[in-house]
């Protein structure tokens, strides 16, 4: 383990964009077969499964999308997005590395601008990878974008807390790499879910909101 964690290392100090992009790619493909066998156990439990297919069918070109999503996306717009971030939080903004005003002000830039972005680009993406058309993929984005961003909400500011406070900033992405093991495997399960009955409930709350904000 301590062989691999240095040779980690070596390939992060020589190459860094592509380190985090080969291990984006296969953090998230590995995310998305995760999914799909939790998608698959839970539709067996509920005998939605037949007795015919009972072995899972991994779909291999959803895995290779969500994969490449990982390698061209989240490892090299992750990478400038935390290096670009600590720098202009301690230059320009002279902040004091690891202050509570340090740590809070990157997590809340990065809930408010990484965060919706991630979320937008990977449901396009997918909708596009699947073979919709654009007014099939913006009604997709439109039913995914909001459940997951209000469950993301709750989890990634607490991990971000402790990445930002003591992870140095050259492990940043590792540290969030591995916690997207568990993320695109949750958005993968989000996408797989289509109209589901709780993604419904989010949008009932929201127009309920909606309707109190026009009579107030």
């Amino acid at each position: 383990m301590l062989r691999l964690w240095r040779w980690y290392q070596n390939c992060l100090a020589v190459h860094p964009v592509k380190t985090q992009m080969i291990s984006s790619g296969v953090l998230w493909g590995v995310g998305d077969i995760t999914a799909q066998s939790i998608t698959y156990s839970m539709a067996k439990k509920k005998l939605q499964v037949s007795e015919k297919g009972k072995q899972l069918q991994i779909n291999w070109k959803r895995v290779a999308a969500t994969s490449l999503f990982g390698l061209g996306f989240v490892g090299p717009v992750g990478h400038f997005w935390y290096e670009g971030l600590d720098r202009f939080l301690k230059l320009r903004m002279r902040m004091q590395q690891n202050s509570a005003r340090f740590v809070g002000s990157k997590v809340a830039l990065d809930g408010i601008i990484f965060g919706p972005v991630d979320l937008l680009v990977f449901f396009t993406y997918m909708g596009f990878c699947n073979g919709k058309s654009a007014p099939q993929v913006k009604e997709d984005v439109k039913r995914d974008f909001i459940p997951a961003l209000a469950l993301e909400g709750g989890i990634w500011p607490i991990l971000q807390v402790a990445n930002f406070r003591y992870v140095p900033v050259r492990y940043q992405l590792l540290y969030v790499n591995v916690f997207c093991l568990i993320d695109s495997c949750f958005l993968s399960w989000i996408e797989q879910q289509e109209d589901a009955a709780w993604k419904h409930w989010f949008k009932q709350i929201l127009h309920l909101e909606g309707q109190k904000d026009k009579g107030g």
